[in-house]
């Protein structure tokens, strides 16, 4: 690519509208030093200088898509609770829209609590259901997603998922056929319980630790062959035109049916890796939509990664600063 073809990718990420299918959460920070040991338990006491809450899990990849131009549609399900109130508190404040939220008496809104001493994470307390929709919540939230997908020109879908119960394989399935006939592409950023349900999907993106879960193999991060054996046995089972591996310190693997690579990581002063994932996802997905080849993708995915771990707490992308990062390191790939 050429200084001129990375600034007009960056400039049709607007023209793109997004559906973002998945878990949405609350992220909420309590910020404070350690000076000392608490006399009741050997744990470090926190004295709390700054709360913070965060909208996370899809609601942040919705941020993300909205931070690089383009427009996010979320649909999702919370609960009809105090934090789901937030949560939607959180989306009017961001100017995003709720629309596509289904509220249900049958859950809880999923908060994750990071407790933040001496900038470092000391504790994470999880309150959440991770059962599977409902009957009445599956039929809802589908109507949801037909509706918008039926009225609205979507140019990609995500499928964020974090095992909390809101994507079933009849979600995806459902979901799947209806993208494939209307000629839209479909990303996902999976967990365990789905992870061999994505057939059929475009882009697949899970982690290096999902893949040998889903695949129940063992593999060296550093072994490109391993991975690309394990990509080929995974397309057996999915029949996903593209595989994109994130492998940490060790970069990223994208692989379609004619093309392959490994994409080191670039050098970073790692501060935290929550909501990268998230980042990554959002890139794909809009390079994906723009029909970007596969060495694009996983190029400009890969640098957004590592910006957003430079930063403390899930922040969603900083637009102009992986456009000069873009043109910094991808001139000519």
């Amino acid at each position: 690519m050429n200084k001129n073809e990375i600034i007009n990718l960056f400039k049709n990420f607007s023209q793109l509208n997004v559906l973002i299918i998945g878990d949405v959460m609350i992220d909420s920070y309590f910020f404070g030093k350690v000076n000392r040991i608490s006399p009741e338990a050997p744990v470090p006491i926190v004295s709390v200088e700054k709360k913070d809450n965060r909208l996370g899990g899809a609601a942040n990849v919705a941020l993300n898509i909205k931070a690089l131009g383009a427009n996010p549609i979320l649909c999702a399900v919370i609960g009809n609770d105090e934090d789901g109130k937030r949560l939607s508190i959180l989306l009017k404040k961001e100017k995003l829209s709720a629309a596509g939220i289904i509220t249900s008496c049958e859950r809880i809104t999923t908060v994750k609590t990071r407790i933040i001493g001496n900038k470092h994470q000391v504790l994470r307390v999880d309150s959440e259901n991770n059962h599977p929709l409902s009957k009445k919540e599956y039929t809802q939230l589908f109507k949801s997603i037909a509706n918008v997908i039926s009225t609205t020109k979507i140019d990609v879908v995500i499928f964020q998922d974090y095992d909390k119960g809101v994507i079933t394989k009849q979600l995806i399935a459902e979901v799947v056929k209806l993208c494939n006939k209307s000629n839209i592409p479909t990303a996902v950023d999976p967990k365990k319980t789905n992870f061999n349900f994505y057939k059929d999907v475009t882009l697949f993106k899970p982690n290096l630790k999902e893949l040998k879960e889903g695949l129940n193999i063992d593999i060296s991060p550093s072994n490109s062959k391993a991975i690309e054996m394990a990509i080929d046995q995974l397309n057996v089972t999915l029949k996903n035109k593209i595989t994109f591996i994130t492998l940490s310190e060790h970069g990223v693997f994208i692989k379609n049916k004619s093309k392959k690579k490994h994409i080191p990581a670039h050098i970073r002063n790692i501060a935290d890796v929550s909501g990268a994932g998230d980042t990554v996802i959002s890139v794909a997905s809009l390079c994906l939509a723009l029909n970007q080849p596969i060495d694009t993708i996983a190029e400009i995915a890969n640098l957004a990664g590592g910006l957003v771990c430079e930063n403390i707490g899930v922040v969603p992308i900083d637009k102009n600063q992986l456009l000069s990062e873009a043109i910094a390191n991808l001139i000519d790939v």
